[in-house]
């Protein structure tokens, strides 16, 4: 009988995936494998007759499921990135399957004996604080399992965590088939008018890939963010608005109404059982808030501050529409229009005169030789580790010669490919007993494609986002712990953000940019005044972008903040929170909520405030990079020593204090944002 690949030790360049003989069909059979394998391991240490001790039971447990761990992040992974209908499906078969598994694993009550007497006996087994941590994860890990449950109630926990999995997945899957459904198809070269070159230049490609002709646009953000940015023709720029606002909330077979419901529900259901008042309460009692009175009051603070400045922002805007002849209130399809012309006129400055200068091959070059500068680490480039699509690009990570991880970079949309952009990774790191595994770095973005004459030139936003997808992946790259529960971005959820949120301040420093932004034909480093227009112009709509960003906190905090079962449709609660700060009219048939996959099937549930918590850490932490220089060494050695390579090995609030010699600075997110003085 063959051997299953998936089950089989890779003789690849660095044990990487071997992607070309990897089918669909194999993961199923390849995951009830390793299920299996993994079930026996933990039966073993749970049934072993030495008395529990740290090594034989929490550091046994580390490594009882690598291998299904292994095969999982490779299916789900392709399944955000690279899916088609049979992964999808297999995804769907798979999901109840591995639910149990981990249910047995933590309502495992001869395993748990051992945890627990482990627990009550640390402090005298002389554990260090990376131990210490990882113990107390294994323990919380039972507890918010069930372990503590009446039978009866057992088996309720199980069903609920079991339909969960699968209600997330089947809402992620309703957001991209939205997504995918829709498309403006322009054959009048007038409604055009007043897109860029780039952006008409990837429409054409879209529609001539598809044997159509005139020019086609879609809900992908390179083509949906300059269409509502720059499309003088309102009625269509409505229409796509409405269209991208309404994924999930349409009559068809991906409405995710009432998959909304039940998950809200069940999420519920799920913290009652565990004696939790609601589901915040028992998401944020393992962060660095720890309570809902905490977040609440630290949104509250930020709502107060901002409010009277996005009131501000809007107002100029309005009155800068009306005084072009805009004789209309506005609307949220007209937003970004204008004020991407109010910004051109007050700044004398078009956005999109940067493009030419960040051609996506170079802004790559330049992150990557920012890392070298601050950390001296190299990336070079390996074609032959195996990729799982052509536009994969893949680089091998050193430092003086030592490996420490691949990163895989995959740019640009596709249709089988989620929105967005983000950082995971096929592999994560660990060390124990010298056995040393370095990681394998995923980073997938959604930037504007090359067309067929010209690069691939990102906006401004975009280079902040590679820079912000880059800070995850450094952070999982330079990871330097022992175990891999609290290794690279296995961290407290509102501290995730902050390593990658603290590298985007580099994208408005001139030294930085200057180091790589050359125009693609000429070669010509970008104007200084183009650099002090990107500076002058950082705290444009900051109100009404902070605003933007405590709606969807307050949105999240509303739907699990419930202390009873939904009484209202999702349309009712989507108003109720999304809106209660919503200064532009709401739109009829919208709703933010059913394509809300952050908090819907993306791990961020009660967890959304975490961006604008990291970033009070973020302006914090570069306050100390510019004082003592941008590519200051010793600063970046401490920064990488302290926080990125300790993980989730030790508390956060401890690591910020390592690195910044006291407590965070509540206000500097509101000093950065011209909040206060």
């Amino acid at each position: 009988m063959e051997t299953n690949i998936l089950m089989s030790k890779w003789s690849t360049p660095h044990s990487t995936p071997p992607f070309s003989l990897i089918t669909t069909n194999l993961y199923a059979p390849a995951l009830r494998l390793a299920i299996k394998e993994a079930e026996e391991n933990i039966d073993k240490i749970a049934s072993q007759k030495d008395s529990p001790s740290f090594s034989n039971t929490i550091a046994a447990l580390e490594f009882s499921s690598e291998r299904l761990e292994t095969i999982e992040a490779l299916l789900m992974n392709l399944n955000e990135c690279c899916t088609d209908d049979t992964i999808q499906q297999t995804v769907l078969d798979m999901l109840p399957e591995l639910t149990r598994f981990e249910n047995k694993l933590w309502m495992n009550e001869k395993l748990f004996l051992r945890v627990k007497t482990i627990y009550d006996e640390q402090t005298t087994l002389n554990l260090d604080s990376e131990q210490a941590e990882v113990l107390e994860k294994y323990y919380q890990h039972f507890i918010r399992g069930g372990i503590n449950l009446a039978p009866e109630k057992k088996e309720r926990f199980a069903t609920i965590v079991e339909e969960l999995a699968t209600l997330s997945e089947q809402f992620n899957q309703n957001v991209l088939a939205d997504t995918n459904d829709f498309t403006l198809h322009i054959t009048d070269p007038s409604d055009l008018s007043g897109l860029t070159n780039d952006a008409i230049a990837t429409a054409h490609d879209e529609a001539v890939k598809r044997n159509m002709d005139g020019w086609l646009f879609t809900l992908h953000a390179p083509s949906y963010r300059p269409f509502l940015a720059f499309a003088d023709n309102r009625t269509l720029r409505e229409k796509m608005w409405k269209a991208y606002n309404s994924r999930g909330n349409n009559s068809n077979r991906n409405n995710n109404n009432t998959i909304i419901k039940k998950i809200v529900d069940l999420r519920l259901e799920k913290a009652h059982l565990l004696g939790y008042d609601d589901y915040a309460s028992l998401s944020l009692s393992r962060t660095m808030a720890g309570d809902e009175i905490t977040v609440n009051n630290f949104l509250d603070k930020l709502l107060k501050a901002s409010l009277p400045y996005a009131r501000k922002d809007l107002a100029e805007i309005q009155e800068f529409a009306k005084k072009q002849g805009a004789d209309y209130e506005l609307q949220n399809w007209d937003f970004s229009y204008w004020s991407e012309k109010l910004k051109k006129e007050r700044y004398d400055f078009d956005s999109e005169l940067l493009r030419p200068y960040f051609q996506l091959e170079k802004v790559r070059e330049g992150i990557f030789s920012l890392y070298n500068k601050l950390y001296g680490i190299t990336f070079t480039p390996n074609p032959d580790i195996q990729v799982y699509h052509e536009d994969v690009r893949v680089f091998d990570v050193t430092d003086k010669g030592r490996y420490m991880g691949s990163l895989y970079l995959d740019m640009h949309p596709r249709a089988n490919k989620r929105s967005g952009a983000w950082m995971t990774e096929f592999r994560g790191q660990h060390n124990v007993d010298g056995n040393e595994q370095r990681p394998l770095i995923q980073v997938v973005c959604n930037f504007t494609k090359p067309t067929a004459d010209k690069p691939s030139l990102l906006s401004f936003d975009e280079v902040e986002t590679f820079m912000h997808e880059m800070g995850h992946a450094m952070h999982g790259m330079l990871s330097d712990v022992h175990y891999p529960s609290v290794s690279g971005t296995n961290v407290r959820h509102d501290f995730v953000e902050m390593p990658s949120q603290v590298m985007e301040n580099w994208c408005y420093e001139p030294e930085f940019l200057n180091t790589f932004a050359e125009h693609y034909q000429t070669g010509e480093t970008i104007p200084i005044e183009y650099i002090e227009k990107i500076r002058a112009s950082e705290r444009y709509l900051a109100g009404w972008l902070c605003l933007r960003q405590l709606n969807f906190g307050l949105t999240d905090m509303g739907y699990h903040t419930l202390t009873e079962p939904m009484a209202d449709d999702v349309k009712a609660e989507d108003f109720e929170h999304a809106h209660m700060i919503e200064l532009l009219p709401v739109v009829t048939g919208t709703c933010s909520s059913t394509s809300f996959t952050h908090i819907f099937c993306g791990g961020y549930a009660a967890g959304y405030y975490g961006y604008k918590w990291a970033e009070v850490l973020d302006a914090d932490i570069f306050s100390k990079f510019k004082s003592d220089g941008i590519f200051n060494r010793d600063t970046a050695k401490a920064f990488r020593e302290t926080i990125l390579s300790r993980g989730g090995s030790i508390h956060p609030s401890i690591l910020f204090r390592d690195f910044m010699h006291r407590d965070p600075d509540q206000d500097a997110l509101l000093k950065r944002c011209g909040f206060v003085e």
